[in-house]
């Protein structure tokens, strides 16, 4: 019979999906501005892309500097059973602001993306917290 996840893993595996769309926003922007005969080929050569293309990129290249600490801390806090309370609240914390980036990243909201990042980190201090 299968083991119930922890919170943190429920959100780990939300975070997969997160990822994907991260992935998809990214590559659909990109393939807009580059066209697909490029974006199948070997792409040796760089071609620029548009604002929106790069936010994407940017947003995507955030997202990757910050989910190798949130994998750890979930992991961490499954493996020494101290999943739940503040960890949980950190890992779903994480989440809603690191979805809550992306449109804003794309739109080119400055002050309250930062606080969306802002608010991603806090989550993963809370993490930490509680694995301490």
């Amino acid at each position: 019979m299968p083991t119930a996840l922890t919170p943190e893993l429920t959100v780990l595996a939300w975070s997969v999906v997160l990822f994907f769309a991260h992935m998809i926003i990214q590559a659909a922007t990109a393939l807009r501005d580059t066209g697909i005969v490029y974006n199948a080929g070997p792409r040796d050569e760089h071609r620029p892309v548009g604002v929106l293309a790069g936010r994407a990129q940017r947003a995507f290249n955030n997202f990757k500097e910050t989910y190798p600490l949130f994998i750890a801390l979930t992991l961490a806090l499954a493996a020494t059973d101290r999943s739940g309370g503040l960890g949980a609240t950190g890992a779903w914390l994480w989440f809603g602001a690191r979805i809550v980036y992306i449109p804003l990243y794309l739109f080119g909201v400055p002050w309250l993306r930062t606080l969306a990042y802002g608010v991603s980190v806090v989550g993963l201090v809370m993490m930490l917290g509680r694995l301490l």
